[in-house]
C-alpha cells in the first residue's frame, strides 16, 4: 500500500514518490591497523581501546557487543552518519525534536516550495489518541483524497500568485499546508542513531515517520552490521 502521493507545484499531477531516504556520509577513518584502513566500526573499537595496550587489535565484534550489552554508549559517539530525508512539513517537526542531531532543512524563506504530498487516510483510534487504524471505507478514503487535491491546488495557486505579486517567500509560505514537501539533512553519532531508530521504528510512531525510520535502519544495518547484530536488529 502506497503511504502517500505528491502533487507537483507546476503540473498538479498526482505522482508516486519513490525516494524518501538516502545515505549522504559516514565518518571515514584515516588511520590504518595492520596495513588496512579502519572501517567506521573499527574506529569505534579503536577509540574504545584508548586505555588498552591492545588498541590496534583488528577484531572488534566481541568488543562492540560487550559495549552494547553493558551500555557503554559513549564509544558510539566517535562515528557519525548523515542521511537525506524527503518528507512533509507535518513530519519534519517530529524528526527535529531529536536534539542530539544536527540538521539542515529546506528553507521556504529562500527557495520556492515545489510539491505537496498527499497522505492515505487512516481512522482515529478511539482508545489511543496517538494511534490510527487502517480500516476506513473506500467512500471516506476517496473523499479525503479529493479534499487533499482541492486544498493543494488552491494553496499552490494562491502561493504562486502571491510570489508573482512580489510578496516575499517568507510571507507567502503561510498559505501552504502541512503537506508541503521539505528536504532535510540529519547528522548524528551512531549512539544517537541507535536511540532514534529504537524509538521511531516502534509502532507507536506515526506511520509516515516510522516508514522513514525503517529505511534509515536498513542503511544503518548495511553500514554497521556488527553493531546491528549486537543490537539483535533484523
Amino acid at each position: 500500500m502506497v503511504p502517500f502521493l505528491y502533487i507537483s507545484a507546476w503540473t498538479n499531477i498526482k505522482t508516486l514518490r519513490n525516494m524518501q531516504v538516502r545515505l549522504i556520509s559516514v565518518t571515514s577513518p584515516l588511520i590504518q591497523v595492520e596495513n588496512q584502513t579502519l572501517s567506521p566500526e573499527g574506529l569505534i573499537a579503536y577509540c574504545a581501546r584508548v586505555s588498552s595496550p591492545h588498541q590496534e587489535t583488528p577484531d572488534y565484534e566481541k568488543l562492540l557487543s560487550y559495549c552494547i550489552a553493558h551500555k557503554h554508549w559513549s564509544v558510539f559517539e566517535m562515528v557519525d552518519m548523515t542521511v537525506e530525508i524527503v518528507t512533509s512539513r507535518a513530519i519534519s517537526p517530529q524528526i527535529l525534536r531529536h536534539k542530539s542531531f544536527q540538521f539542515q532543512e529546506f528553507s521556504q524563506r529562500y527557495a520556492k516550495a515545489q510539491e505537496i504530498e498527499r497522505y492515505q487516510p487512516r481512522r482515529q483510534d478511539s482508545k489511543n489518541r496517538q494511534n490510527s487504524l487502517d480500516d476506513l471505507d473506500e467512500t471516506t478514503i476517496q473523499w479525503f483524497d479529493e479534499a487533499q487535491v482541492r486544498i493543494a491546488r488552491m494553496a499552490l495557486e494562491e502561493y504562486n500568485l502571491a510570489l508573482a505579486k512580489g510578496i516575499a517567500k517568507e510571507c507567502a509560505r503561510v498559505l501552504l499546508p502541512l503537506g508541503t514537501q521539505t528536504k532535510l539533512y540529519m547528522k548524528g553519532s551512531i549512539r544517537s542513531w541507535i536511540h532514534y531508530l529504537e524509538v521511531r521504528t516502534d509502532k507507536s510512531t506515526q506511520q509516515e515517520h516510522r516508514e522513514i525510520a525503517i529505511e534509515i535502519k536498513k542503511i544503518f544495518m548495511a553500514e554497521f552490521p556488527v553493531t546491528a547484530a549486537a543490537l539483535h536488529w533484523s
